[in-house]
């Protein structure tokens, strides 16, 4: 299907421009979201005889949203959830949880302008973009932990789980050989069986 789009588009084009899309995509999210037009001689007519109008006031949304950004400056929010040994989520982080938090934040945010590709599943630090204007968008921090102990470690650069490996490691060390310096590899020693011959001289000469 061919449109008109009435705003920018992310990988299609700006105001004005006409596309081809699916069918699919332009009646379930363009079309209902105001986004474009079909791209038939009357639509073609009514656009040109208010494009002043229409690129007028996304300039004015522009505007709004180029404010909006700059209190999002270092943004970031903490979610604090249970996880499995392996840094799992018991459970997802969604669009959903974002908005609450952001909202909690003092952001004023929607759940369309949250583009998540897909729910964080693990623990770790995440960026996620706020497109607060088809034009604008800004990155958001989103520390995800199991504790606020952990959250600050994260947000310090340190990696939770790789420390926590490397503390499980260094304590199966300790218990195989609890004389090991603490952080000191364990050694394990392979003897391999000896030929045949030389084993029955052993033998023979015990």
């Amino acid at each position: 299907m061919d449109v008109i789009l009435l705003e920018r588009v992310e990988k299609l084009g700006a105001i004005g421009d006409v596309v081809k899309v699916k069918d699919g995509f332009a009646r379930n999210f363009l079309l209902p979201n105001k986004k474009a037009l079909r791209a038939n001689e009357a639509n073609r007519k009514v656009f040109e005889a208010n494009r002043a109008k229409i690129e007028a006031d996304n300039a004015s949304r522009r505007s709004d949203a180029e404010k909006d950004a700059k209190t999002y400056e270092g943004a970031s929010v903490t979610l604090i959830r249970q996880s499995s040994n392996t840094g799992q989520l018991y459970g997802s982080v969604a669009v959903r949880d974002l908005v609450e938090a952001l909202e909690a934040a003092g952001h004023k945010v929607g759940k369309s302008q949250v583009v998540l590709a897909k729910p964080i599943k693990a623990i770790g630090v995440y960026e996620v973009k706020v497109q607060l204007h088809p034009e604008v968008a800004v990155p958001v921090k989103v520390n995800v932990a199991r504790s606020p102990e952990e959250a600050e470690m994260q947000a310090s650069g340190v990696d939770v789980m790789a420390a926590m490996f490397e503390k499980d490691e260094a304590g199966f060390i300790e218990d195989f050989d609890p004389n090991a310096e603490p952080g000191a590899t364990a050694e394990v020693k392979v003897v391999a069986d000896a030929p045949e011959g030389e084993a029955d001289e052993e033998n023979s000469e015990a």
